[in-house]
């Protein structure tokens, strides 16, 4: 067996691998999830690897949580005040750190006046080689907050930085690429057929494979508010970070989604302390699929005022008049 060096550049890092030349294929490495946060409650996973080699895009389950050329996993947290708290990037595996990047801004690139991210799209990062020809690399990690050099080794768990919106990013996400011998691979379905749906091994421990199940649909925010609710306001982490109370003008539930469909038809309803609904929304049929979709019902506060008692609102998505997604949340007045 020889070894060659493979020098690559990799989003902005430039670095240098030993890569094994051998006869025969590796076995598949095992990794852990990368982030210290609770899969499908506080972080989601946004997209997929694009397994389309057309100008379409479509994910390792013949789905729509891509878009084209997109070469890795995309994990998302809920809200930008999430992400400012600080939740830790981990080490997906054992290895040595080969490349890293910190100092770039946390500014998303959708913002006015953004620096340039050209040739520096991965952000702030890390990059880590495991053996065999394996490697994974980290981006859009926090400004200052990279734990690790090149050179240092790490074990799976360990944490190497902190989610951050640095580089080409307009949410706060960890985008996880996995290399085998230089190419991009799905960790969610390793060696998967060409054109196969739901094929391939999956890279995941055993462990995790189970929470990390494929979701078409997700609810990514819920909660009440005291009045209208805006885009930018759920994304920040303000709407319903302060409860409505008995004394609120008005009563607001409010529900952000990912992974719709077009043709999904979207219901919101409060049924309140009798029993009976007194606020419901239902939207025209989505004419594309959404990345995310955000809407919110509720009324004013009646002059006799809130009756005592729990609120509840569910947010329903039916597809051809079968339900596809469900999600209930309440608050007491």
């Amino acid at each position: 067996m020889r070894a060659g060096m493979n020098r690559q550049v990799l989003g902005g890092f430039v670095l240098t691998a030993c890569v094994a030349s051998v006869a025969f294929a590796a076995d598949p490495i095992q990794l852990k999830f990368p982030l210290d946060c609770e899969i499908g409650r506080t972080c989601v996973i946004q997209q997929y690897v694009d397994h389309d080699p057309s100008p379409n895009a479509k994910d390792y389950m013949c789905g729509t949580l891509t878009y084209e050329k997109h070469n890795g996993t995309d994990f998302r947290l809920p809200t930008t005040a999430a992400q400012r708290a600080g939740v830790n990037v981990l080490a997906a595996a054992d290895g040595e750190v080969v490349g890293t990047r910190d100092g770039m801004p946390d500014v998303p690139i959708s913002t006015v006046g953004a620096p340039s991210v050209a040739g520096r799209e991965c952000g702030n990062g890390a990059v880590i080689f495991h053996g065999d020809g394996w490697q994974t690399q980290y981006c859009h990690l926090a400004q200052g907050s990279v734990l690790v050099k090149k050179g240092d080794r790490v074990t799976a768990g360990q944490p190497i930085g902190k989610v951050g919106l640095s580089g080409n990013t307009v949410f706060p996400h960890l985008h996880l690429t996995v290399r085998h011998n230089g190419q991009a691979v799905d960790p969610f379905a390793f060696g998967a057929p060409e054109g196969s749906c739901g094929k391939g091994t999956s890279l995941w421990s055993a462990a995790d494979r189970y929470r990390l199940a494929y979701r078409e649909r997700q609810v990514l925010n819920t909660g009440f508010a005291a009045g209208p609710v805006t885009m930018p306001q759920i994304e920040e982490g303000e709407a319903g970070r302060t409860p409505p109370t008995a004394s609120a003008e008005a009563l607001v539930a409010f529900v952000r989604a990912i992974g719709l469909k077009g043709e999904d038809v979207q219901r919101l309803s409060i049924v309140g302390p009798d029993g009976k609904v007194f606020a419901e929304s239902t939207d025209k049929p989505l004419d594309r699929d959404k990345a995310q979709y955000m809407m919110f019902v509720g009324k004013r506060r009646p002059p006799a005022g809130w009756a005592p008692g729990p609120y509840r609102a569910t947010y329903t998505v039916t597809r051809a008049g079968q339900v596809v997604l469900e999600h209930s949340f309440t608050v007491s007045l």
